[in-house]
């Protein structure tokens, strides 16, 4: 993806399994402090198994036949969910011209209900891998297992387990496309920044209903690599200090400080920020980067050929999904 590291806050502005069997938890209502509520168990190799299964396609750049292949299923998945779904097929212009054949994929439970939560996370991946060591690599399509599907697959297993509980809230859940078809280093154009995240941008001013919003939005983005960090990143902080607060907190709640780190990250260029500036649904970002990484704050293998399953652990798919799904059924 990307991407960022330390962009300006008026830079950004610029964006005007298996079974089906499941446990569950009590839990205490974090905001009542008094209303138990049952918790599903998330399960790490269902995670797992759904990531794989975006990789076994190959890269998803948009244009490609494996594109295609992957829109397909998830569409499939999540309607076998029971979840209404919208698929936002538009064409969008990357840095260089292309013309880039992209879907924003929404999927909603309970629809009817007022009082939404917004989940998300980027389904493609990059089509060349920039920082790879090998500059013969430059163009070689990313597989993006943690950049990119690792999100979506945590987000597919919380759908498996919407599909037969009812909570208080609705939730959606969105997979934005063309997020990762950035300008590279080395070319030279005009807003780089608006190169990226281009199908939450079209999104975020064209939402699928009219007049849509939601409480508030999380997004998934590179949490399935092995010992991954989540520090409190910038934007997140500025635009949803609570939301961040609840998450963070929740997560040292459930025993996983480790990878819930409470300090200050740096600011991640990501779709939530299109979602916070464009639609105002005030909106957090879930993402492996540490400012003082010697690989421009992210894991060593992000924009290169081997961001493949080798690199997924379920530990790091356990932590996020079982923080994630213990604050939606917690609303």
């Amino acid at each position: 993806m990307r991407k960022i590291f330390f962009y300006t806050l008026a830079l950004c502005c610029a964006f005007s399994v298996f079974s089906c069997k499941k446990t569950k938890n009590s839990a205490t209502n974090s905001l009542s402090g008094h209303t138990s509520v049952q918790v599903p168990d998330f399960s790490a190799d269902s995670a797992y198994f759904y990531i794989a299964k975006q990789v076994s396609f190959g890269a998803r750049v948009p244009n490609t036949a494996a594109h295609s292949q992957c829109a397909e299923y998830l569409v499939a998945t999540l309607q076998s969910f029971g979840a209404e779904v919208v698929t936002q097929r538009v064409q969008l212009q990357a840095f260089d011209g292309t013309a880039l054949n992209a879907a924003n994929i929404i999927a909603s439970f309970q629809p009817a209900k007022v009082h939404r939560i917004l989940l998300c996370a980027h389904w493609d991946s990059r089509p060349f891998a920039d920082q790879d060591p090998d500059r013969a690599n430059f163009n070689t399509p990313v597989l993006g297992a943690n950049d990119g599907a690792s999100g979506v697959g945590v987000l597919l297993e919380v759908a498996r387990l919407l599909a037969t509980d009812t909570l208080t809230a609705g939730v959606d859940i969105i997979f934005f496309d063309a997020e990762d078809y950035g300008a590279p280093d080395n070319v030279q154009v005009a807003n780089s920044a608006q190169t990226w995240c281009l199908g939450s941008q079209y999104w975020s001013k064209n939402p699928h209903k009219t007049d849509y919003t939601a409480q508030y939005g999380i997004l998934l983005d590179m949490v399935g690599a092995p010992d991954a960090v989540f520090f409190r990143e910038y934007y997140s902080d500025y635009y949803a200090p609570n939301i961040v607060n609840k998450v963070w907190q929740k997560a040292e709640e459930l025993g996983f400080s480790q990878y819930f780190s409470n300090q200050q990250g740096g600011s991640v260029l990501d779709d939530h920020l299109p979602v916070n500036q464009n639609i105002g649904i005030p909106t957090i970002n879930i993402i492996h980067y540490n400012p003082n990484s010697l690989s421009k704050g992210f894991d060593k293998y992000w924009h290169t050929v081997k961001d493949d399953m080798k690199n997924i652990d379920k530990k790091t798919l356990k932590a996020v999904g079982t923080t994630l799904v213990n604050i939606i059924y917690n609303e």
